[in-house]
């Protein structure tokens, strides 16, 4: 198997000489655990949370929520989804303040100016997007097909591959693969988030987007099927569920939306054609669920 990209941002902090450390991305948290035994008090962590704003050229972009680490990745990978750049070589510098609260990208376009229009997307803390979905795109040309055994598979590597989640619970989680190994990972409070961390690590390691496989933990809403738009992968894997918006749009635009998947379990709810495999007959059959 391939090595994984794994993000780690700063050194790991330590409490005090001796004990656990604490990774970036979590704080230690003392909570009461209650089960059928009994109670104790845990000395445990948490997922770590922060408002960070992305300026461009000096005028404030964004604010969201997030996990407050690899915000150069954040940044850029916001700005790629976004259609303001279309590579790395269109930024100029990128700084992040000394408090991790805000990201200044300075383009090699000096006359950039900032989209009017907002719009604040559903869950995790709320999404932002300047891209009009009513707008009309091009269908993805892509031969990308893969069998059920190798989406669970690959799955599986996900959910061992996010290592703040393993620490902590709380957070999500996003990957870009091939057919049978992890190229790259993320994990992030905000499920939107974790897809352009993704797009920006892979501008940093001048890695193509292009025909690969895109796996994520929460839920494939409007927003986070338009990013995987942009990001060219034409076969879009979630543990959760889709909604009918990301349905319609990656009908429009021959992207396989495969839910639910845990295990050798799947729902497979557009382009079908993509998981190869399936037997025919089965899917004459029509069930309700």
């Amino acid at each position: 198997m391939k090595a994984s990209a794994k993000l780690t941002g700063r050194p790991d902090r330590h409490r005090t000489p001796g004990e656990h450390p604490v990774a970036q991305g979590v704080q230690p948290v003392t909570y009461v655990s209650i089960n059928e035994v009994g109670q104790h008090i845990v000395e445990g962590e948490i997922v770590d949370e922060g408002l960070v704003c992305i300026s461009v050229n000096g005028a404030e972009l964004a604010t969201f929520m997030c996990s407050p680490r690899d915000l150069e990745a954040l940044a850029l990978g916001f700005l790629y989804n976004e259609a303001i750049i279309n590579g790395r070589e269109d930024v100029r510098s990128v700084h992040v303040s000394k408090a991790d609260t805000c990201v200044d990208v300075w383009l090699k376009d000096t006359n950039f100016q900032p989209p009017e229009r907002q719009i604040v997307t559903a869950g995790c803390g709320g999404g932002v997007t300047f891209d009009d979905l009513r707008e009309r795109h091009d269908p993805l040309d892509s031969g990308r097909t893969a069998t059920p055994g190798q989406l669970a598979a690959l799955m599986r590597q996900v959910h061992l591959g996010a290592s703040l989640y393993q620490r902590a619970r709380g957070i999500h989680t996003a990957a870009l693969a091939d057919g049978d190994d992890i190229l790259l990972q993320v994990e992030d409070v905000g499920r939107h988030n974790c897809l352009d961390k993704l797009a920006g690590v892979a501008l940093q390691q001048g890695l193509s987007t292009h025909d690969h496989i895109l796996l994520s933990s929460g839920r494939i809403s409007s927003e986070m099927i338009n990013k995987a738009r942009r990001l060219s992968t034409p076969i879009v894997c979630s543990r959760t569920s889709p909604t009918s918006l990301s349905v319609e749009l990656a009908r429009s635009w021959q992207i396989c939306v495969v839910a639910y998947l845990r295990q050798q379990r799947m729902r497979v709810y557009t382009h079908e054609d993509r998981i190869t495999g399936l037997a025919q007959e089965r899917l004459d059959q029509r069930e309700i669920a």
